[in-house]
């Protein structure tokens, strides 16, 4: 006879993941894919032997959970794909080229978040932004006198902000997947709540910046990226053409599926035309990327990027992840903890509140922004289905909590990354990553008036 588990059999192969990804990440510098593989053993034996379920119950709850999450897994496949073409079209280089046009040294913090905004938005990858374009701002702003924490914190906000709306980011399509909604629909969500908190970011940088207006700007790295990239790819305004035909897409409802494909299509044709690609050099980017040489590391490894095979890591690592939220979510361990939670969180708010800390919770102590979408999306799926909420309030909140509070903590691997990257610790740019700050505190405020969601009958 089965056994119901209890808050303390959740906490065994959740702390026992915390103390191995602990070990692993920071002592040994591995990938979190194997630890996650130990703690899904330790799951799986809790249920085993302490909850009396069998193997084939816990596999079952893994491939459930798996499947649940395929159609992000197939969009992140073609997102491969997409981002492969689009640098090969000259498409990524040209965002990138025309965003560092708008520097101005007057409003130097303000104009590094919006440069970072419009890279993580064309390659929806935070870490890409702040390892290149991130790099050569710290430069600039170090020259400029401002302080490192301002500099940086400018940088994670607008690497966030496009790591959460782009619809070629991983976490972008995770956090809907595993909320039940569909991504566009999320996007449109979020949109609600991130675009006027980045708004007020930007506000804040302004004011910040002011004091700063008067300074001699060196913009030698600058100078050097944008001729590194326009002397490597014909940069012309009208690459700008396959991200306003995606964004077209998300207006329109087109299904994400087949309209990443087309803009896949679209990026290969453009590099046809614009760069003179071979239908070889096209298929051949779609699937392994580019490797990039001009002469300039920055530009290398912005543009070193893409194509199906760039994207495994993350696919298995999402496996992975799942696999394990699987074994906690079939065995009951993820609804024992959720129960105590849920118990205080009577109102849309306090759902929404629980959701939130949950999820900052997940990634304080599992260091894995990836976690902490997978396994509250688990647990509170039901609750907001119950109160007849739409998915997409849970799928923002998700994010809200999860994504861009995961490079808050220096012992998490968006924290740690950034600190690497950057040269500065979270705990110092944390106070001016306005964004990763507000965008939790907005969506509980906007969540609990109603805004940006439809409300459910008698609310």
């Amino acid at each position: 006879m089965k056994k119901q588990a209890t808050i303390l059999h959740a906490l065994i192969p959740i702390l026992f993941l915390l103390v191995v990804l602990s070990v692993s990440i920071f002592y040994f510098g591995a990938d979190p894919h194997i630890p996650l593989i130990l703690a899904i053993i330790v799951a799986a034996l809790v249920a085993k032997f302490m909850l009396n379920y069998s193997w084939g119950e816990i596999e079952e709850g893994i491939l459930d959970t798996i499947r649940l999450a395929m159609q992000a897994i197939l969009i992140l496949m073609v997102i491969g794909t997409i981002v492969g073409t689009w640098i090969l079209s000259g498409t990524v280089p040209a965002m990138i080229y025309y965003g560092l046009q708008i520097l101005s040294p007057s409003i130097f913090l303000l104009a590094a978040a919006l440069i970072c905004a419009i890279v993580s938005l064309s390659t929806g990858s935070s870490w890409t932004t702040a390892a290149t374009v991130g790099i050569a701002l710290m430069g600039v702003g170090k020259g400029l006198g401002i302080p490192v924490g301002m500099v940086a914190g400018a940088i994670v906000s607008g690497a966030y902000f496009g790591d959460k709306l782009s619809p070629l980011s991983e976490t972008t399509n995770l956090a809907p997947a595993m909320a039940g909604s569909n991504l566009f629909d999320h996007i449109r969500s979020m949109a609600y709540t991130t675009l006027p908190t980045f708004g007020l970011a930007l506000i804040l940088y302004g004011i910040l910046g002011i004091r700063y207006g008067s300074a001699n700007m060196d913009t030698g790295q600058i100078q050097a990226i944008t001729t590194a990239i326009s002397e490597n790819f014909n940069i012309s305004p009208l690459l700008i053409i396959p991200p306003i035909f995606v964004i077209v897409i998300v207006v329109l409802k087109i299904p994400a599926l087949p309209g990443l494909i087309a803009g896949t299509v679209l990026g290969g044709i453009f590099a046809a035309i614009f760069q003179g690609a071979s239908l070889a050099d096209i298929i051949d980017a779609a699937h392994y990327g580019l490797e990039v040489e001009t002469g300039m590391e920055l530009v290398d490894n912005l543009l070193s990027r893409g194509g199906l095979d760039g994207m495994m890591w993350t696919v298995s690592l999402i496996i992975c992840a799942l696999s394990f939220g699987g074994v906690l979510e079939k065995t009951g361990m993820l609804k024992a903890f959720a129960m105590g939670i849920l118990k205080i969180a009577k109102s849309v708010g306090s759902l929404v509140f629980a959701t939130t800390i949950t999820s900052i919770l997940v990634n304080a102590l599992t260091a894995d922004q990836y976690l902490a979408l997978v396994v509250p999306g688990r647990m509170y799926k039901e609750a907001y289905k119950e109160r007849n909420l739409p998915p997409e309030l849970l799928s923002r909140t998700l994010e809200a909590g999860g994504t861009v509070t995961s490079a808050l903590f220096p012992w998490n691997t968006c924290g740690a990354y950034m600190m690497a990257t950057l040269g500065v610790s979270p705990l110092v740019y944390v106070p001016f990553a306005f964004l990763n700050i507000l965008v939790p505190i907005v969506n509980i405020v906007f969540s609990s008036l109603g805004i940006g969601y439809k409300k459910p009958t008698g609310e």
